[in-house]
C-alpha cells in the first residue's frame, strides 16, 4: 500500500459524503484538502456566540439568514467540504441545496473556535486559522468572520483572490469590527467578553 501524501487524498469526495451519511449525529464531519476532520462538539458558549452573531445579523439584515451548520462544496474545484458554525446569504438560498450546498451567492461564513481547557483542540489553529480561510477564498466567499476564543479577538478576512484573502483585520473581542460590503454593518463585541471563555 502507498502512504498518503499531502497532495494525495485520504478519500474522493464521493467516499467522504457516503461517510458523513453515516457517522453518528454527535460527530461533524468535514473534508479540508484531502483529509477527514472531525469537528469539534461545540459548547454552550461557543452556541451562545453563534446565536449571538444569528441574532445580530436578523436586525441589521432582515432578508439574509445565517444558517448554522450549512455544509459547503469549498476549495479549488469544490473539491473540499466544509459545515461553517453560520453561512449568511439570502432567505431560502439553500432550499432544495443538498447536505455539501454550491457556495455561490454565500456573502459571510463564520467559525467560532472551540474551547475545552482540559483537551485543547490541536487542530484549532490548522483548521480554523489556516485551512478553513483559504477553502472559502477558493470559493469565492467575500467575507470570513473567525471569532478566536484562544486569542480573544475576531478576525474579518476579506477580498478572496487566487484561493487566499488578502486582507485580514484583527480586533480584540470587545470592539467595534467592521463587515465590509456585501454584509455591510459593524458588530460590537462587547457582549462576546462573556463568552470568550
Amino acid at each position: 500500500m502507498t502512504p498518503r501524501t499531502t497532495a494525495q487524498p485520504q478519500m474522493s469526495v464521493e467516499e467522504f459524503e457516503e461517510l458523513a451519511r453515516r457517522a453518528p449525529e454527535l460527530v461533524r464531519l468535514e473534508f479540508i484538502n484531502g483529509k477527514v476532520q472531525v469537528k469539534a462538539v461545540p459548547d454552550g458558549n461557543h452556541g451562545a456566540i453563534v446565536m449571538w452573531l444569528l441574532r445580530q445579523c436578523m436586525q441589521r439584515r432582515p432578508e439574509l439568514s445565517l444558517f448554522p451548520d450549512q455544509g459547503l462544496a469549498v476549495e479549488t474545484y469544490r473539491k473540499g467540504r466544509a459545515r461553517p458554525d453560520g453561512v449568511l446569504a439570502p432567505d431560502e438560498h439553500f432550499a432544495g441545496a443538498g447536505e455539501w450546498a454550491d457556495p455561490t451567492g454565500v456573502l459571510m461564513t463564520a467559525e467560532v473556535t472551540s474551547r475545552d481547557a482540559d483537551s485543547p483542540d490541536a487542530d484549532t489553529n490548522r483548521r480554523d486559522r489556516v485551512e478553513k480561510p483559504d477553502g472559502y477564498a477558493a470559493a469565492g466567499i467575500p467575507v470570513y468572520l473567525l471569532v478566536d476564543r484562544d486569542a480573544c479577538s475576531v478576525t474579518v478576512f476579506t477580498e478572496p483572490e487566487k484561493g487566499a484573502y488578502r486582507s485580514a483585520t484583527t480586533r480584540p473581542i470587545g470592539a467595534v469590527v467592521e463587515l465590509p460590503e456585501p454584509v455591510g454593518f459593524a458588530l460590537d463585541t462587547e457582549k462576546l467578553k462573556e463568552y470568550a471563555e
